[in-house]
């Protein structure tokens, strides 16, 4: 690792590799999914390579801490991230947009699951606010709008990561989160989350899809149900010498009682010869 790599400012795909290499730790039980949130959204974050370093030091894949983006160094063009869970980003695009606005009036409203978003969706919040979910959702065209106007109001634009966006509104007494924006996947549809704010903000949040969320923590289940059995078979094979050091004592009682019975039966014969 070179003295100026902490400097050094963080490229897109080498987030999206450290978020790779936090992935697969969280499928092997080796993160919790609390701290694999936590890491990842300090993956996302990170301005330089410096402060992706630390998010993958102590995982034994990596014993440098640095070899996931130490790869990059010497020029070249830069590797694609692993594609072990790479989302298919092109059968995501297409269809007919199912909502184009979302209100909240002293209330609230949400746009989440399967759901196709369309090129421009409006959402208005009035001392309220709304929800925006695109982690399993398709895309009318491959670049989409969100304009959002919240008074006295908020909102919350949730992406998978890999997505790509870009925010640009303006706040009065309030702001938009501009830390959201990213370049995403080469082929990943892109974000543009525009508006306008009055004493209210529209914040952005990266999180797994919860198909992607359960494939994790199941296949950390199976890790765990493997390591437990693998501990009771070799417990079995720890305790299996001591079972059978009582059932050799046992047998060992059975014989010296087979040789009191002889005893006894060798005083029964003297007996009979003092009958006679």
């Amino acid at each position: 690792m070179t003295d100026d790599l902490p400097e050094m400012r963080a490229s897109d795909a080498e987030r999206e590799r450290i978020a790779e290499v936090l992935r697969d730790a969280l499928a092997e039980g080796r993160l919790g999914l609390e701290e694999f949130q936590e890491r990842l959204d300090s993956a996302y974050a990170a301005r330089t390579r410096g402060e992706l370093v630390p998010l993958v030091r102590d995982l034994p894949q990596h014993p440098s801490g640095d070899s996931a983006v130490s790869g990059f160094e010497g020029g070249g063009s830069e590797p694609a991230p692993s594609t072990g869970r790479r989302r298919r980003w092109t059968e995501r695009i297409g269809g007919a947009a199912t909502s184009r606005w979302g209100v909240g009036v002293m209330g609230g409203f949400g746009r989440k699951g399967q759901w196709t978003v369309p090129r421009v969706f409006t959402a208005l919040g009035i001392m309220g606010g709304g929800e925006i979910d695109l982690r399993d959702a398709r895309f009318e065209d491959r670049e989409v709008v969100i304009r959002c106007f919240a008074l006295m109001g908020g909102m919350s634009v949730t992406v998978p990561p890999g997505l790509g966006v870009e925010v640009r509104g303006i706040g009065v007494m309030g702001g938009f989160d501009a830390s959201g924006s990213v370049a995403g996947d080469p082929d990943a549809p892109r974000v543009v989350i525009t508006g306008f704010t009055v004493m209210g903000g529209v914040g952005v949040v990266k999180k797994l899809p919860r198909e992607e969320k359960k494939q994790l923590r199941d296949e950390r289940r199976a890790q765990r149900e493997l390591e437990r059995r693998g501990e009771e078979e070799s417990g079995e094979r720890v305790r299996r010498p001591e079972i059978d050091k009582p059932h050799g004592a046992a047998g060992g009682w059975g014989h010296g009682g087979s040789g009191a019975h002889g005893s006894h039966g060798g005083t029964h014969g003297g007996d009979e010869g003092k009958s006679l």
